[in-house]
């Protein structure tokens, strides 16, 4: 049989030839029509899939994968190929093959469920089960968000939930053994609001009013903009405005190259609004302090700066906070509307170059930025800005603890934090990320 080129129409025909003889056929006599219509579509990924397909039916697992990976060659874009290839590197013990292969499968769509079920399931394997947890988690949250999932996946998502569930409990356990000095060191003062947030953390609580991405500490007010009188210390802060502004200008003209994109997501994590800025210098940032580690090259060019911040009431939760920057808005860009990760922390900005056609908007609050007038705000409502000049914006962000906390709240909010570093490792969750 020579093989011509054919239409997407034939492949399919052949394709579905295969799946039929492969039901009705013996497996010798189907084996032998299916070199024949590989011999007529060599290159046809919908025919090496459905070949594929028979060959690990039929037990020919090497067969198989090599037909696979002929597949996902002439489509590298479909995700079902992908996710194929990955069983048959399952079937054949080969795990690094198959971790691969999902890691492509979810890098085309990262909700897609059988996929990261398959992924939890490797975790599984793997004795990571608290990264499994995660997976299923993520696994779940895209099947109720209305990511497609075949009525063959039921099984696997009801196994999910139990995982879920059974981590959580161990979480729970875990956290409140972490959190339990804390809670002695405080036990005359009223812990509810406390007792909520971790309940809210661990899903047993659902959230009505806010919308951060990560912990909600329940019972604060929803304020968009603080009032001023929560911050004695910023008359302090909007004094060094020059020097500061001076430094951030210093930086960007001799060390560009420190300044990032400041949305960074992997090919295979949802982007979903932030899409037009992944990866972008349309919106980057000089950190001075991330995720509460210094970046002592960075602090060295901006003494000032670091000085200054360096007396103010930071937010301190170490792995996660404070964090401090310089944020450059290109012109002309805009960052969507977004929420942050916990309302326990507020945001600073001090406004450094603010070229006319700058705005802020926080819930319904839209505010023009005006150098040296500093705000806190809760990023945990949704929150957007513009520059619809031709020129760069340049504002200083840091976060300081949520000013309605009280000192107990901090500390076992700090304590909750670190718990949960502690618990997860490697395999946590980024809540430092915002």
């Amino acid at each position: 049989m020579n093989a011509t080129p054919i239409s997407e129409t034939e492949a399919r025909a052949l394709a579905d030839a295969i799946e039929q003889l492969s039901e009705t056929q013996s497996p010798d006599a189907a084996l032998k029509l299916v070199e024949m219509a590989l011999a007529r579509a060599p290159g046809q990924a919908m025919v090496l899939n459905a070949a594929a397909g028979h060959m690990l039916k039929t037990g020919k697992v090497h067969r198989a994968r090599e037909l696979f990976d002929q597949a996902v060659a002439a489509d590298p874009n479909s995700k079902v190929l992908w996710f194929n290839l990955a069983s048959a590197s399952r079937t054949l013990g080969d795990t690094k093959s198959e971790a691969w292969a999902l890691e492509q499968a979810l890098a085309i769509e990262p909700r897609y469920v059988v996929a990261l079920l398959a992924k939890a399931e490797l975790m599984q394997r793997l004795a990571r089960p608290k990264a499994a947890a995660i997976l299923y988690q993520a696994a779940l949250d895209s099947a109720a968000s209305g990511a497609p999932a075949s009525r063959q996946a039921a099984g696997a998502l009801a196994r999910a939930q139990e995982a879920v569930l059974a981590s959580r409990r161990e979480l729970e356990q875990f956290l409140e053994n972490e959190v339990a000095p804390t809670r002695t060191l405080h036990a005359a003062t009223d812990q509810r609001r406390f007792d909520a947030c971790r309940d809210v953390y661990l899903r047993k609580r659902p959230v009505y009013h806010s919308y951060p991405k990560e912990v909600l500490f329940p019972y604060l007010p929803g304020i968009e903009f603080f009032p001023r009188e929560h911050f004695p210390w910023l008359d302090a802060l909007e004094a060094a405005t020059e020097d500061i502004a001076s430094e951030a200008l210093a930086a960007l003209a001799a060390d560009h190259a420190g300044f990032k994109p400041y949305v960074n997501f992997p090919a295979s994590a949802p982007v979903d609004q932030w899409a037009p800025l992944n990866h972008s210098l349309d919106w980057s940032v000089y950190r001075l302090w991330h995720d509460s580690a210094p970046v002592p090259d960075h602090q060295q060019k901006c003494p000032r700066t670091t000085a200054v911040l360096s007396q103010l009431p930071m937010c301190d939760i170490p792995g996660w906070s404070p964090g401090a920057f310089f944020s450059v808005l290109k012109p002309h860009a805009h960052l969507p509307a977004h929420t942050g990760t916990s309302n326990v922390r507020s945001i600073v900005h001090l406004p450094l170059v603010i070229p006319a056609g700058c705005r802020f908007r926080v819930g319904v609050d839209v505010r023009p930025w005006q150098k040296g007038k500093a705000w806190v705000f809760d990023d945990c409502i949704e929150h957007e800005a513009w520059n619809d000049s031709d020129e760069l914006r340049i504002i200083l962000i840091f976060d300081i603890w949520n000013p309605l906390l009280s000192a107990a709240e901090r500390d076992l909010m700090r304590a909750f934090f670190v718990g949960i570093s502690h618990y997860y490792g490697a395999d946590g969750p980024q809540l430092g990320s915002r």
